[in-house]
């Protein structure tokens, strides 16, 4: 789809799960035993035909950048577009780079001019989904719209700042407005929306010019009565990774295959980062049941609905239980841990005992030794 230019924003919500972020940005923190959260939005805006994408860093990117590489492992390795990381911006009279998303997209400007699309989608890396973007874009040309927010009607509730819109019989948005806690059936947005180049420019330069700071609520919520903006809602697998817990709990449900077949779709592959890892190895003291274990792991105690990622070595006589153990994690002889969550490269010394639950997982940072 030439049609469309993507634009990823990478660091936004950092400070929802700060253990997991202070040695990288949102977008790169690992998900399902392979993944980082960016390959989902990648992985939609390819197979929806977007050819080149954009993606706003701000700081900790260095792991960000390791993965995506030149955009090879989603076909985004291009003479003309691809993948394009945007460096952090910030004024010449500021101490650091932008602080909110109007100002972020204002030190891409030159990018937006220079680009020929006529649309521009946008996404935070938050959401474990699988968009088919196209799709939005279709029923905004339909709407005839400036602005088309992606949204997922839901009654579970949720704290932390989300979007919330209220729309008409026809699908216009009526009322946008930020809450820290939703309750009840509401219509979340999901930080995904599509805008026309030219309109998000425009945009951009008034907002300037009215020392204008939230894209939320200077121009979602004060201006739905002035722009034409329309709702588009998905239906499919969703999951807000806006907090330790969330993750841990939306981690371990790809261990049911209904919501992992309802998430990576045959006709819409999830892209990552490709590595020649060897297969796992499992010895006759392993047992392993319910759970996603990546290539290059060394299983030879019990693993019990857990999703390990690449490298991990389970000791024999070790246990783990409902844990997520990160890339190169160890877990000693005699060691029993669950509701545990490692960062990468942890060990976990002999007959240690850890253990969390479901609403508050036992985290451990990286490269820790315990």
């Amino acid at each position: 789809m030439n049609s469309a230019l993507g634009i990823v924003f990478s660091n936004i919500h950092d400070k929802n799960m700060q253990e997991l972020t202070s040695v990288r940005t949102f977008a790169s923190v690992p998900f399902g035993g392979r993944y980082r959260l960016i390959d989902f939005v990648l992985s939609g805006m390819v197979n929806s035909g977007i050819q080149k994408v954009g993606v706003i860093t701000k700081y900790n990117y260095q792991s960000l950048m390791d993965h995506c590489g030149s955009g090879k492992s989603w076909d985004l390795a291009r003479k003309n577009g691809g993948l394009v990381i945007l460096p952090p911006y910030g004024a010449a009279s500021s101490n650091s780079p932008y602080s909110n998303r109007l100002e972020a997209l204002q030190g891409v400007l030159t990018f937006l001019r220079r680009s020929k699309e006529t649309y521009v989608v946008m996404s935070d890396c938050d959401v474990v989904a699988n968009v088919n973007y196209a799709d939005v874009i279709a029923a905004h040309e339909k709407n005839n719209a400036d602005i088309t927010l992606v949204y997922r009607k839901t009654e579970e509730e949720r704290s932390g700042s989300r979007g919330i819109l209220d729309l008409d019989k026809n699908g216009r948005v009526t009322k946008f407005y930020v809450t820290e806690r939703t309750k009840g059936e509401t219509n979340l947005y999901v930080n995904m929306m599509v805008i026309g180049r030219a309109f998000l420019i425009n945009l951009l330069e008034t907002a300037r010019l009215n020392n204008q700071v939230s894209f939320s609520k200077d121009v979602l919520s004060k201006q739905t009565s002035n722009y034409r903006i329309y709702g588009y809602r998905f239906e499919g697998y969703f999951a807000a990774i806006d907090s330790v817990a969330n993750y841990f709990r939306h981690n371990l449900e790809m261990l049911d295959k209904e919501k992992r077949d309802a998430l990576f779709l045959k006709d819409s592959p999830i892209y990552t980062k490709n590595r020649d890892s060897a297969p796992t190895v499992y010895t006759d003291t392993a047992i392993v049941s319910d759970s996603l274990i990546a290539d290059g792991c060394m299983i030879e105690g019990t693993v019990k609905h857990s999703v390990l990622f690449r490298g991990v070595h389970v000791a024999k006589g070790a246990t783990v239980e409902n844990c997520i153990l990160m890339q190169d994690s160890v877990v000693s002889s005699g060691a029993d841990i669950g509701y545990v969550v490692t960062d990468k490269n942890v060990v976990i010394r002999e007959k240690r005992k850890l253990f969390g639950c479901e609403v508050r997982p036992f985290y451990i940072g990286k490269n820790s030794i315990l």
